[in-house]
């Protein structure tokens, strides 16, 4: 009998080789280096003016570096032809940070716009797959006659993610999924990104400043300082980094970054089912 061959590894979603990003002058990356695998999901955490957003540009191919080089799905941004980088955009979902929602077109419009803009399916299918979508995030059938101004923050994001899943991409972008929410419709955003997340296989690549919504759905943390990224591995890892950013950003929440501490949050994410506020799990009957 002939021993099984190893599986060969899948090749990285995302790769971020060498980058150095400038603008007059001034340079926002040096270096810098990042991979991303599939279904994972990485958070990309920064002070203010540290170059995530340009990072999230790179990324998305609306910015080209000035050196080293980013590929997608191994397809080379800035250096492939309009047509590839048509074909890799139909592949990722962007939620930006305030929605981005047309405030004259209603909820089914909006999650909508991209089938219709890129007619990838019948015109008969569209409807119903607006409507798919709008359940899985959460969202009554109802709420697709809505204008934007009629929504609730939560809702708003959530139409927006479901804007963002409707070509049913392999990866997402996530620009401060949670910031504007209160912390209940932050938790309850968060729990439907671990929902979908499983449900979808999806990888995912997040920028937030929210420590609760890296405890509950990150794999791993990148901090991006001094002009690269410093750190790219697990909650636990990172929060222990001696440098200024990291001390300050996990300040108070260091001593809660432990494998079992993290694992114990996300367990009572997924448990719903509370008595004055607490969580089963951590009820002391249960313990």
């Amino acid at each position: 009998m002939n021993a099984s061959l190893p599986a060969t590894p899948l090749p990285p979603v995302i790769e971020v080789d060498n980058v150095t990003t400038a603008f007059g002058g001034h340079v926002i990356h040096r270096n810098l280096s990042l991979v991303v695998h599939r279904d994972e999901v990485v958070a990309l955490i920064g002070g203010s003016g540290s170059g995530k957003t340009t990072l999230l540009r790179l990324l998305l191919g609306l910015e080209v570096p000035q050196a080293g080089s980013v590929k997608i799905f191994g397809h080379p941004l800035g250096r492939c032809s309009a047509c590839d980088l048509e074909h890799v955009r139909y592949r990722w979902g962007v939620l930006f940070q305030n929605g981005a929602l047309f405030s004259a077109l209603s909820v089914f419009d909006n999650i909508a716009l991209p089938l219709r803009e890129l007619q990838s399916v019948p015109p008969d299918m569209v409807g119903p797959l607006v409507m798919l979508k709008l359940a899985q995030v959460g969202l009554k059938p109802d709420d697709a006659f809505k204008r934007p101004a009629e929504l609730s923050g939560g809702m708003v994001k959530r139409v927006s993610l479901a804007r963002a899943l409707i070509l049913d991409p392999q990866l997402l972008f996530l620009d401060e999924p949670t910031a504007g929410l209160d912390p209940d419709s932050a938790k309850q955003f968060v729990r439907l990104l671990r929902k979908l997340r499983q449900e979808l296989g999806l990888t995912v690549v997040m920028v937030t400043h929210d420590v609760d919504t890296l405890f509950a759905v990150v794999d791993r943390v990148a901090v991006l300082a001094d002009q690269r990224i410093i750190a790219c591995g697990p909650l636990a890892e990172v929060a222990r980094l001696p440098h200024p950013f990291v001390r300050n950003f996990f300040l108070g929440h260091a001593e809660h970054c432990a494998e079992d501490d993290v694992r114990r949050f996300r367990l009572s994410l997924d448990d719903t089912s509370e008595e004055g506020g607490v969580p089963a799990m951590l009820r002391e009957d249960a313990l």
